[in-house]
């Protein structure tokens, strides 16, 4: 979220919480992307805050809702209020349960069971959804557009493009068994609360194959994790680097040092494999 429209983000959150009789004289920016998370106080309530029509508020609701239904471990939306999607001067607000982090955090092993246990659950849950490659069509759309992505070179433009449709065609050759997904399960959507590991930020949940999700996770939880296809895997974690090289380069990309990432993503691609995890990309 833009810099200029943090504060009145905050002060809308703020707002509806004070309405709902929950006493917010304080919000703390836990995190700040395309929407705005905020830890707002002395309630402890967990608030996402994004522009109304860029956001799937109502979908992540819904689905935290059946999620947690069936057992699946899944952060709970604030029980002291109804479940909705509050909208006020443009603003969507969800607000959800805060949970106090808890020290270590998730093991390799913890986050494998968990997340196996919310693929199990997402199996039982029946809701429209894109499907995977809808997220590359996107991706394929910023790299072939110089408008959306005008500092990529021309010779990484014509790279990523060919790469990007030609593992969307490598993967549906393959005619993986689909299901409801996370989409983007990494370290970062899982909390390690005394409840064990959560997950959170369903809004880029989609169908397709359990090692799509798989790609986005360190390598130690994929040890944990039964009957992977490991070609698939592969497949899926290279397609990965290739969708957030292509972000990186969006020309509305907000990543703190985006560009340096995208190069580094496109080098790691033209070297071949092993392809390497995102977390590693990121430490590195």
């Amino acid at each position: 979220m833009e810099t200029s429209e943090v504060a009145r983000a905050i002060a809308v959150a703020t707002s509806i919480a004070v309405s709902l009789d929950l006493q917010a004289d304080d919000a703390v920016v836990l995190h700040n992307s395309n929407k705005l998370a905020l830890r707002l106080t002395p309630c402890d309530v967990f608030a996402r805050v994004a522009p109304v029509g860029q956001e799937v508020a109502q979908f992540e609701v819904e689905l935290a809702q059946r999620l947690a239904e069936v057992g699946s471990p899944v952060a709970a939306l604030e029980p002291r209020v109804e479940p909705l999607v509050y909208t006020r001067d443009g603003f969507a607000v969800t607000l959800w349960t805060y949970y106090e982090p808890v020290t270590p955090g998730v093991s390799p092993a913890e986050f494998a069971e968990a997340l196996e246990q919310l693929h199990a659950g997402m199996r039982k849950v029946d809701l429209p959804s894109p499907r995977f490659t809808d997220r590359i069509a996107e991706a394929v759309e910023i790299v072939g557009n110089a408008e959306l992505s005008p500092e990529l070179a021309d010779e990484d433009r014509v790279f990523l493009s060919g790469r990007l449709e030609s593992l969307r065609r490598a993967i549906d050759d393959r005619e993986p068994p689909e299901q409801l997904l996370h989409g983007e399960p990494h370290p970062g959507n899982v909390l390690s609360t005394k409840n064990g590991p959560l997950f959170i930020d369903f809004e880029t949940c989609c169908r397709g194959p359990v090692e799509f999700d798989l790609a986005h996770v360190p390598a130690a939880v994929c040890e944990h994790y039964p009957g992977i296809d490991q070609g698939l895997l592969d497949d899926c974690r290279q397609l990965v680097l290739a969708m957030v090289a292509a972000w990186r380069w969006d020309v509305g990309d907000e990543f703190p040092n985006g560009r340096r990432f995208g190069e580094e993503f496109i080098r790691v691609l033209r070297a071949g494999p092993p392809w390497p995890t995102l977390d590693m990309m990121i430490a590195d």
